[in-house]
């Protein structure tokens, strides 16, 4: 029994799969489905290889602020935090800092960033795993926050509210916050009370000893390499050049604020800076960091890119698997059928048929998901009941199964353990809280 759980993804493969061929085969609709495998095939290598670029860059970047000693200093800080959740990692441990930037990204919206920082957490995990292709507890637990898509700025999402014109583009936000703190809790909990399961337990890898963790660690004071810091201290003038950069920066930020389209209201625009500059923003502070602490910025960055370009390459195997099924699922019309068999049940706790799709793609497509809430707020209106359900349930979880195959791809795991239903009820329950706070306000 234990390894039928074990293996819970294996069999959701199987299942969907196969039952995906058998409703097209009866709708009439094996064409569409021949034509699905065969792009989304294509398209989840595309996909794989567009992360090439970003995976080499932000895991350079994370090479860079390991030489420099920032993510020792990081995962010192968060330490008295993280070690509630994660008590079996050491204090000192870089997947403490790396999991702290991974879900910074996230609730700053910053996903291009977010996927990097979290394969290099989900790897840095891996090395206190005694039992190399099976998930520990804290891959798990990891990965169930991650997946419950805690966000503080949904830009995304408010900027196609405000480009189909709605006139509270902002107002996911509360209900956003809700539920994805529900889908959180959830996930949480879910991850640390399944692991004490017999099944679980007994799949559970056995603690690694410290010495034989220490060393699969990067550590960068033992960092041989050139391009590592050549100083425990910044240099005086390297330190001034950079507080002068920041405040230019900040004159910069401050003078576009300023200096805006009357036209534009100040929330809009300051919404709008959040998206544009954030991001280059945590690029400037990572180098600067670097380059203050006497790192060679460019051939650490380097390094660390060619490490991120074979996680790139790794991972696709596991894409080509889960966007294949998905594309399987879409194009067979059971999606349809199960939309129809559940619509009249989901009908009663306040999900209208026609945010139903939208609720049940979220877990498998992000892309989909998006394009079915774009299609849904057009339709109805972004200020519409459905136009604030659709917009809140998109961030309000993340894409499950996309996430699991990207992370668990990066590190060879296959047995999944309990990820999966921990993952999933997290997406539940953001749903759920997602409806309940949306009907609440304005229904």
């Amino acid at each position: 029994m234990g390894l039928q759980r074990a293996h819970m993804l294996n069999g959701i493969f199987v299942v969907v799969a196969l039952a995906s061929i058998l409703a097209a085969a009866l709708s009439g609709e094996m064409r569409a489905l021949t034509d699905a495998v065969v792009s989304s095939a294509r398209g989840a290598v595309d996909l794989a290889i567009g992360l090439v670029g970003v995976m080499a860059f932000f895991l350079g970047l994370m090479r860079v602020a390991s030489d420099a000693g920032l993510m020792a200093r990081l995962a010192r800080l968060v330490s008295p935090v993280m070690r509630l959740l994660f008590p079996g990692l050491p204090p000192d441990s870089p997947a403490m800092s790396a999991m702290l930037l991974n879900i910074a990204a996230n609730m700053m919206g910053l996903a291009n960033a977010a996927t990097p920082f979290g394969i290099k957490a989900i790897e840095e995990l891996d090395k206190h795993n005694s039992r190399r292709g099976v998930a520990t507890n804290h891959m798990v637990l990891f990965l169930a926050i991650n997946t419950s898509g805690l966000a503080l700025l949904p830009t995304g999402m408010i900027g196609i509210r405000a480009a189909l014109g709605s006139s509270d583009a902002a107002g996911i936000l509360l209900p956003t916050w809700f539920a994805t703190a529900a889908a959180t809790a959830v996930g949480v909990t879910a991850a640390l009370l399944l692991a004490r399961l017999p099944g679980y337990r007994a799949s559970a890898p056995p603690p690694l000893a410290p010495d034989a963790a220490a060393t699969g660690q990067d550590e960068p004071a033992a960092d041989p390499s050139p391009a590592a810091a050549s100083s425990a201290r910044p240099a005086a003038g390297r330190r001034a050049v950079g507080w002068l950069f920041w405040a230019a920066f900040l004159m910069a930020a401050a003078s576009a604020l300023v200096n805006r389209d009357p036209a534009v209201p100040a929330g809009d625009v300051l919404r709008d800076m959040a998206s544009a500059w954030l991001l280059p923003a945590v690029v400037a502070a990572l180098v600067l960091y670097g380059w203050v602490r006497g790192v060679r910025v460019y051939e650490s960055l380097v390094e660390g890119a060619r490490d991120g370009f074979q996680v790139a390459i790794r991972i696709i195997p596991y894409l080509v698997a889960i966007l294949v099924l998905v594309g399987m699922f879409r194009a067979s019309g059971a999606l349809d059928v199960l939309i129809g068999l559940a619509a009249p049940l989901t009908g009663l706790i306040g999900i209208p048929a026609e945010a139903l799709p939208m609720a049940l793609l979220r877990p498998l497509s992000g892309s989909g998901a998006m394009g079915v809430a774009s299609e849904a707020m057009t339709a109805y209106g972004p200020d519409s009941l459905i136009g604030y359900l659709v917009s809140t349930y998109q961030g309000s979880t993340e894409t499950t199964f996309y996430v699991l195959a990207v992370y668990f791809g990066a590190v060879g795991v296959k047995d999944t353990r309990h990820a999966v239903p921990a993952c999933l009820l997290a997406d539940v329950a953001g749903i759920l809280a997602a409806t309940f706070i949306v009907n609440a306000l304005f229904g």
